[in-house]
């Protein structure tokens, strides 16, 4: 299947880096402090805001302050991130204008993450920060899109978690998902299915870019 867009906006964990390692290392030890079912995290937190998940596993908790103690240690934690392959020949390739990120991760994580992993700034960063409401709200989506110049549907959003997925679809942009995170079943609302970003190819053409799953 091929998509004809003017712009990609990517999410970050997930489908450009495997955070996966130091989310998990952080959510066990969050969840061990605290007394919460570290299983019922791992269910709920990808495309997840921080805030979000704590607020529905551990509602009696203080959910602003616990997720900026969460996010701040996890944000200086690099041990164990890696890209995923392709990521960084992929963003290379792009026109810097004609590509973002929306991210439930804060800025402070990706203006960290970024350049250790050697992965071009983005020209749009929108992340947790930037928003009231996080994914599966259409907010993070929209507000790339603008940032972009670009009408929603003339945009492509390329997620992994059903939260993201449901997010984009709610702000009118077409996606392809991943299934490095989840399973095909349960990212059912994309209008595509990859394995994983290495499968996506991107050519800039006169009018745009077209994006084509191998």
């Amino acid at each position: 299947m091929d998509f004809l867009c003017q712009a990609i906006i990517f999410d970050v964990d997930g489908v450009l880096i495997n955070s996966d390692p130091v989310a998990e290392r952080h959510w066990q030890a969050w969840a061990d402090r605290h007394g919460v079912d570290f299983e019922a995290i791992l269910r709920i937190h990808h495309g997840r805001p921080t805030i979000a998940t704590i607020r529905q596993v551990a509602p009696h908790v203080d959910a602003a302050k616990e997720a900026h103690i969460k996010e701040t240690a996890e944000a200086d934690d690099t041990n164990g991130l890696i890209l995923y392959p392709g990521a960084k020949e992929l963003l290379a390739e792009l026109p810097r204008d004609r590509w973002g990120v929306a991210t439930s991760g804060t800025r402070r994580t990706v203006s960290l993450r970024f350049p250790y992993l050697g992965l071009p700034e983005p020209s749009v960063m929108v992340t947790a920060d930037d928003v009231q409401r996080g994914k599966p709200a259409p907010d993070p989506y929209l507000l790339a899109a603008e940032r972009l110049g670009v009408a929603p549907t003339n945009c492509l959003v390329i997620e992994d978690a059903p939260a993201g997925v449901e997010a984009a679809r709610a702000a009118g942009i077409r996606v392809i998902a991943v299934t490095t995170t989840n399973r095909a079943e349960d990212l059912g609302l994309a209008d595509a299915i990859a394995p994983a970003l290495a499968a996506i190819q991107i050519n800039v053409v006169s009018d745009g870019l077209v994006v084509r799953i191998d």
